[in-house]
């Protein structure tokens, strides 16, 4: 695969790659390919557990930790750390070379008890640890809130993710210039907004409501979230990075193409296909969405207009907002098959001995 396109993408354009729960070798490709960073998130360790070329050495590294705790949960919390240590490892040249612009590498950890601050701080802090490249990726919820609140006071890069609205989304950009005022400090901060997932939820419960609208109407509603979003967070607080993610269908990256965003996709059946396909750099993000368009989602589909409108949202409903709860439901079974795996290695370990 010798094409160019996501290198002539950042050359031509401000967007940028970043590479999702990647394998070592998926890593060293995307960099190779022009990917400035990476996000891991909770359900990595279960992909690296199942995953043909890297389960032999995550269920050994699996079994020498069960050694170190007796708590199944911190289990995978150590293993998830160290095996995205070595994906660090991959992007810590590009981190030196541009002086901690880029070659971040983000970690999001447990998913079952991220309604606690507590936890959350304690995961960061540990974490951070590991290499200064670890970006610290946080859901945008009340407890996650909490949480960076402090951690950006330790000037701990972070990405606020699970964004699903407008309103979230400014929620971070308020808290992000007050906090920076109070102290001085201005660590790297992003949110990501899950364009994708919101876009696959938004499908399937319009499916359920039995909502009469386009298809075509539909398949915008993300990328109408996420133009408004942009524009109003720019304009405002232009310090803070966006990052697109969830990505669904390759127009989630290339209808992206031409903001100052970086999206995260996956090496396999995504970023190696936008490669395959080799097309032109179209810049397409400022291209408006029609307001037939707008109008008819806003009134028709009341979970676009909750993440649409400015107030859509209270702080207290973004844990509860459906395609939130739709993405975290998928890191909950991951990591709850990973910790299923650490229990079944633990009793076979008992039994042997």
């Amino acid at each position: 695969m010798n094409n160019d396109y996501f290198k002539r993408v950042t050359l031509l354009t401000p967007t940028k790659l970043w590479i999702n729960n990647v394998t070592p070798e998926e890593a060293r490709m995307a960099i190779d390919a022009g990917a400035l960073g990476c996000t891991q998130n909770p359900s990595y360790t279960w992909k690296m557990l199942t995953h043909e070329n890297e389960a032999a050495y995550s269920r050994e590294l699996l079994k020498e930790i069960l050694k170190e705790t007796n708590d199944d949960n911190e289990v995978i919390c150590i293993l998830q750390r160290k095996l995205i240590n070595r994906i660090a490892n991959e992007f810590m040249p590009l981190w030196k070379k541009s002086n901690g612009e880029h070659g971040y590498v983000n970690i999001q950890g447990d998913p079952i008890h991220e309604e606690d601050p507590e936890v959350i701080i304690h995961e960061a802090r540990s974490n951070r640890e590991m290499s200064p490249n670890i970006m610290i990726k946080i859901p945008a919820t009340r407890a996650g809130i909490d949480a960076m609140d402090i951690l950006i006071r330790e000037n701990t890069p972070i990405n606020a993710t699970e964004v699903m609205g407008l309103s979230q989304a400014m929620d971070i950009c308020r808290m992000y210039e007050r906090i920076s005022k109070q102290t001085g400090k201005k660590p790297k901060i992003y949110y990501s907004l899950i364009t994708g997932i919101y876009d696959e939820y938004l499908l399937n419960w319009a499916e359920k409501q039995k909502i009469d609208i386009s298809l075509d109407i539909l398949f915008q509603a993300g990328m109408a979230i996420a133009k408004k979003t942009y524009q109003i967070t720019k304009a405002q607080w232009p310090e803070i990075g966006f990052i697109g993610g969830g990505v669904r269908g390759l127009h989630h990256f290339t209808e992206m193409v031409g903001a100052d965003v970086c999206i995260t996709m996956n090496w396999q059946g995504q970023a190696e296909d936008l490669l395959k396909l080799d097309q032109k750099v179209v810049p397409r993000f400022f291209n408006p969405i029609p307001e037939l368009f707008i109008d008819e989602l806003l009134s028709k589909v009341s979970e676009f207009r909750r993440a649409y409108m400015i107030n859509g949202l209270t702080l207290d409903e973004y844990e509860t907002f459906g395609p939130v709860e739709y993405f975290r439901d998928m890191f909950v079974s991951a990591w709850g098959k990973a910790n299923d795996m650490a229990k079944s290695l633990r009793l076979d370990q008992k039994q042997i001995s």
